[in-house]
């Protein structure tokens, strides 16, 4: 499952002072978005170093994963003025924190806070916030600020994509739809795109976006922990051939990076692992086509592993796929022998086949009498 989407280029230049627009669908912890931002190329050609020092870049430079982003959220006024206008509401209700200079990100950490069911963009509205790239503290917010440079503001529009969260919730603290805002970037500290990245950083990095997808699921944003789970998948493509080379060299003096990874096994076990917990996602938000393939693909890479032999029994079931589920569920039995809900499944299982023979005899009977 992938619930956030590239953006995608409406039109527009990458000329400084130029206008464009993107469109894309992103993740909230209610559920899925369609943002559609517009850019008007106005930056600032200075970035931060990791010592703090001003240095220059070019006009292509956006924060990467890891960057120490300062930004700061707004509403617009409404609708009709979400071009034009930016509202001051929220920061006569909210005190604006002092304007850092350029300097001050590099020394200063992420702002901390958490996400919240009932927002959509998830940063403190009205305040300079310093954000770092990667951590999925607000998919939206930091989407947009991938695309951005220093000194540069945005405008966004966001609307229920498909079927969309709950928008009746009373208490969503982002206003009413379409919610208009504006998005400044200020500053940023220097980040890696995945693939500049070393394979032992990669690994690193992978390893906190599952963590974020458990703590994401256990408050109950499956949105939220969908996506870190997707992107953590993503991290581990091409990392096996790394893997693979770092357990040949184990016995040798292997470089520092190598002893990073993990082994063979260990890998396999995570990717496994990541695999059954997306599949446990996509249950949950109805997917069971999603689910029941990423289950598989956990069965794959171990065969050991009882929540995932589990999970595709219930997706089979889904789908109507009773062999499959069948199958499923009698190799977790031999897992986890006398297993009560595998046990349950089968009968419930049985009891359906059973139904579906007896509707199958009354129709023939009814075509032959």
């Amino acid at each position: 499952m992938e619930p956030a989407r590239p953006p995608e280029t409406l039109r527009g230049n990458g000329d400084p002072g130029g206008v464009d627009v993107a469109s894309w669908v992103s993740v909230s912890p209610g559920g899925l978005w369609k943002v559609q931002q517009k850019r008007k190329h106005e930056w600032s050609r200075q970035t931060v170093s990791s010592s703090g020092d001003v240095t220059s870049c070019s006009s292509g430079y956006c924060p990467k994963l890891g960057s120490l982003c300062r930004v700061r959220v707004r509403l617009k006024a409404d609708e009709d003025e979400a071009e034009t206008s930016v509202s001051e509401k929220r920061d006569e209700e909210l005190p604006v924190q002092p304007r850092l200079s350029v300097a001050d990100v590099g020394e200063t950490a992420a702002t901390p806070f958490r996400r919240c069911p009932d927002s959509v963009l998830q940063v403190p509205l009205g305040h300079w916030t310093t954000l770092r790239l990667g951590d999925g503290q607000c998919d939206i917010t930091e989407a947009c600020l991938g695309r951005m440079r220093a000194g540069e503001r945005c405008e966004i529009r966001l609307s229920v994509f498909g079927n969309g969260p709950d928008v009746t919730t009373p208490q969503r603290s982002d206003g009413n739809l379409p919610l208009c805002a504006s998005i400044e970037l200020q500053t940023f500290t220097p980040g890696k795109e995945s693939w500049e990245m070393s394979p032992g950083e990669r690994w690193e990095w992978a390893k906190s976006l599952k963590e974020t997808g458990g703590g994401r699921f256990r408050s109950g944003d499956v949105w939220g922990a969908a996506d870190s789970y997707s992107q953590a998948l993503k991290l581990l493509i091409a990392l096996g051939g790394h893997v693979r080379e770092a357990e040949e060299q184990k016995d040798t003096n292997a470089a520092d990076e190598t002893r990073r990874l993990p082994s063979a096994d260990g890998f396999r076990t995570t990717k496994a692992e990541l695999h059954s917990n997306l599949s446990l996602c996509q249950l949950k938000l109805k997917q069971p086509e999603r689910a029941k393939a990423s289950a598989a693909k956990a069965t794959e890479l171990d065969p050991g592993g009882a929540k995932a032999w589990y999970r595709l029994g219930q997706a089979c079931q889904m789908v109507n796929e009773l062999e499959e589920a069948k199958r499923a569920f009698q190799k977790l039995l031999k897992i986890q022998p006398e297993l009560p809900a595998a046990l349950k499944a089968l009968k419930d299982i049985a009891n359906r086949e059973k139904e579906t023979n007896a509707q199958l005899g009354l129709r023939l009977s009814k075509m032959f009498s």
